[in-house]
């Protein structure tokens, strides 16, 4: 039985940081990700979506289908759909990254998580 559709949030405060919706239209959604020193998002993959990193500010390591990637700011990275990623806060500050994500859905009901330090995998 398919999810019913999350309510569209505008941003959101998680465990590991905060998020908020810059701009959104029908092909991309632009969020500006806030994560915490010691924090790390969800290892997680989208079906509908594929997703630009910006590093605006801070020190963060990705991992990218198992392999890591020292980020640093002004570098970016690039996230095919369906390829299994997340973000780690890596320095004393926050991270913040742009994420631009590029496809035709954006709800949150397009997270796959394949493990998560809250609890969260396989919701």
């Amino acid at each position: 039985m398919p999810r019913k559709p999350k309510p569209r949030l505008d941003s959101d405060t998680r465990p590991w940081g905060h998020w908020e919706i810059l701009s959104e239209t029908a092909s991309h959604e632009v969020k500006r990700i806030t994560v915490r020193p010691g924090q790390r998002l969800s290892y997680q993959k989208h079906a509908h979506r594929r997703e630009h990193w910006f590093v605006a500010e801070g020190s963060g390591l990705a991992t990218l289908d198992g392999s890591g990637v020292p980020l640093e700011p002004g570098d970016c990275l690039d996230i095919p759909a369906g390829s299994a990623h997340r973000i780690a806060c890596a320095g004393p500050g926050d991270l913040i990254l742009i994420e631009v994500a590029i496809g035709t859905y954006f709800g949150e009901d397009d997270i796959e998580r394949i493990a998560d330090d809250y609890g969260r995998a396989g919701r």
